[in-house]
Parts: C-alpha cells; sequence; structure tokens
C-alpha cells in the first residue's frame, strides 16, 4: 500500500466527516467510500455507518461498523456505535456486549459515550443502581457530560 493511497484516503475522509457534519449525507458517503477504495480504514467505515444512520438506515450502519471492527478490532467506536444503534431499536440485551467491548477497547478516547449509552440500556430495564453507576463513571470521565448528568438525575428520581 503505498503512502500516496494512504494519504488520500485521510484526506478523503476528512472531507467526508466535513461533508457529514453540514448535512450533506449523499456526498458524505460518496467521499467515504472513496477513502475506503484508497484505503480501507476502520474510521472511515464507523463514520460511513454513523452517516447511514444519520439517513435512517440503522441496519446499514451497523453493517459498516462490523467491517470497521473487521479491520481494527481494538478500536473502540463502532462498538459504542452498535450499541447506539440496538438501543435505537429497542434491541437492549443485544446491545449490552457491544457496550461492553467499547469500555474496554484499546483504541478509543471517550470511554464516557459507551458508559452512558449502558446506563441508557440498564435505565430502560429498569436496573436503576447498575445505570445510576454508569452515568456517574462516564461523569468521572467527563465532568462536563450533559447527558450523563442529566440521565444520571432521571435515575436518581426514579429511585427516590
Amino acid at each position: 500500500m503505498s503512502t500516496e493511497r494512504l494519504e488520500r484516503a485521510w484526506e478523503l475522509l476528512r472531507e467526508a466527516y466535513n461533508q457529514q457534519m453540514e448535512g450533506e449525507y449523499d456526498l458524505a458517503v460518496d467521499l467515504y467510500q472513496q477513502s475506503l477504495a484508497s484505503h480501507p480504514t476502520a474510521e472511515a467505515f464507523t463514520f460511513l455507518g454513523w452517516t447511514y444512520h444519520f439517513q435512517g438506515k440503522i441496519d446499514q450502519a451497523i453493517e459498516e461498523c462490523k467491517k470497521a471492527i473487521a479491520v481494527d478490532p481494538d478500536f473502540g467506536n463502532p462498538y459504542n456505535d452498535i450499541g447506539a444503534y440496538l438501543i435505537e431499536k429497542q434491541q437492549y440485551d443485544l446491545a449490552i456486549p457491544w457496550l461492553e467491548q467499547a469500555i474496554t477497547a484499546k483504541r478509543y478516547d471517550s470511554y464516557n459515550y459507551p458508559l452512558y449509552n449502558l446506563g441508557r440500556v440498564f435505565l430502560a430495564q429498569g436496573m436503576l443502581k447498575k445505570a445510576q453507576a454508569c452515568f456517574a463513571k462516564a461523569l468521572e470521565i467527563s465532568p462536563q457530560y450533559t447527558l450523563a448528568r442529566e440521565a444520571l438525575e432521571e435515575a436518581r428520581r426514579k429511585v427516590n
């Protein structure tokens, strides 16, 4: 694999991400696919999945995340994303192992997200103490994480 192809893949990924953030999902999909054609990366597969999620294509999003994991099983983002997508589908039990893998992934910058999502699962299942523990741990990692703070308060209200 040439250095030029790898550099081009990352350049396309950055452009795709920018288009995605602008709401240009079709263009982002095309650019992510070009990036993957140049050099497959876990990041491009994961962000392509995220774009499919924004387009309402949840099953396709999950498939792209599985491809990301095949490329780099240490990358935590796709595990969390699959868990979040399964939560959206109200498939809570299926989400748990994916979120647990995200929490233990070697390469992940935001462990607060899978902790928060695991808390959402436990909250939906009525396991309030487990939910509180997850939300509290997410806040330990990221004290400014508003969603985790709000969820922790909601779980506490349900206990009392």
